[in-house]
């Protein structure tokens, strides 16, 4: 089965997650992916996250962002070495950077020097700030451009608490590469209508405001610096809330209709006694008695074990799940049986679990691959460009390609 970029090129020269994250969807998504390497390598290749760096040769943070893809390794202070991403650039669809302005003119390869080679090109760019501004030539991380400067931060940290930081490393990134791929998925769709290439812009500070927006309008419409943040007791709906197990685990009720489900809850879980309680009646009482009902909820939560509520929450119709840990979703059944996480083969008995990208086609996952080794195949995209291992040689030599 052909997927839905199959037959499609992208050279990508960006560095770390969040422009290669979006390079990495455009792989699973069935694009040849060229990754152009500069002499010192992607620094993601030697990241430590979590403590954890190298596991049996294997680099995870490098596999996350970068599997499926094809790699080159060039001196692109080198024009011997621009030359070559010009040669790339003829036969390619799409040129995905997470160089800044001055590095991209620096190296020849502004959006102005890409098209003079392919005017029909899909050039992407993947920003801090955004394409326009006075910071525009600024970089950003998604820890403090994302996070931080996106109103995340603020947003989840309790009123008299130090800022919370990221869930986990590029939390944001991964958000903004997602986006950046659907950008392109979308030029390249105007592409196959019109013969035109786009120049697409994504930047993290624009995908934290949109993940950010009901927040963001919410605070503007009441005329607020944010929006009130309350208290596991004092809520507008005690049933939108986390309650705790007898075995220190939680349990998230969302049941955004409380009136609907209510009586049902409460028969579910042995307090019958609380349906025809006047202080929980309706929404608006409980509103006025909420840490009456939240107590009364923690109360009966804390007297059974996850796996014990499991088949009584099931057996009412309120929405509500299980907050999981990191290791829980790995072998969530949802997550198996739909493919979102792969157990990828390094050969030698060596194997990584990597998460796919969330959409799939013809309800088919994205089988998974990994990463290339640096410059594992330049010799062979120099090769297919028509080459000859004298010319190969002669720039390997010169130290443009390594």
């Amino acid at each position: 089965m052909d997927k839905p970029l199959e037959g499609v090129r992208v050279i990508e020269v960006a560095m770390w997650a969040f422009v290669p994250s979006a390079g990495g969807v455009l792989a699973d998504w069935g694009a040849e992916v060229i990754k152009i390497e500069a002499p010192t390598g992607d620094p993601i290749r030697g990241l430590v996250s979590s403590g954890v760096g190298k596991t049996d040769g294997i680099t995870y943070t490098w596999e996350l962002f970068n599997r499926g893809k094809r790699g080159m390794a060039l001196d692109l202070n080198q024009p011997a070495a621009q030359k070559i991403v010009y040669q790339l650039a003829e036969t390619a669809d799409v040129f995905l950077t997470s160089l800044l302005p001055r590095a991209r003119k620096k190296l020849a390869i502004d959006h102005d020097d890409i098209r003079a080679a392919n005017p029909q090109i899909i050039y992407a760019v993947g920003s801090g700030q955004g394409a326009r501004g006075p910071e525009a030539a600024k970089g950003g991380y998604d820890s403090i451009t994302f996070w931080s400067r996106g109103s995340v931060s603020a947003s989840v940290t309790p009123p008299g608490a130090s800022p919370i930081g990221m869930p986990a490393g590029a939390f944001g990134d991964s958000l903004s590469g997602m986006a950046l791929a659907g950008g392109i998925a979308a030029a390249l769709a105007r592409k196959a209508r019109t013969g035109e290439g786009s120049f697409v812009d994504g930047s993290l500070l624009g995908t934290a405001m949109w993940s950010m927006q009901m927040a963001i309008v919410g605070a503007a419409v009441a005329g607020l610096a944010e929006l009130p943040k309350g208290s596991r007791a004092i809520l507008a709906n005690p049933l939108v809330n986390n309650y705790k197990t007898k075995d220190d685990r939680w349990l998230a009720l969302c049941m955004l209709q409380p009136d609907v489900y209510w009586a049902g809850l409460c028969t579910a879980i042995g307090r019958v006694d609380l349906v025809d309680d006047e202080r929980f009646a309706d929404i608006d009482v409980r509103a006025e008695h909420s840490a009456e009902c939240v107590a009364e909820l923690d109360k009966t939560f804390a007297t059974r074990t996850l796996e014990e509520w499991r088949p009584i929450l099931s057996s009412q119709p309120g929405q509500w799940d299980v907050i999981n840990r990191v290791s829980d979703v790995l072998v969530d059944q949802q997550a198996v049986a739909n493919g979102f996480v792969q157990t990828v083969d390094y050969g030698e008995g060596r194997e990584l679990p990597l998460v796919s990208n969330p959409v799939q086609f013809d309800r088919t996952p994205p089988q998974l691959v990994p990463a290339p080794e640096f410059g594992a195949d330049t010799d062979d995209i120099l090769l297919s460009l028509g080459w000859d291992w004298d010319a190969i040689i002669e720039a390997k030599t010169s130290g443009a390609v390594i």
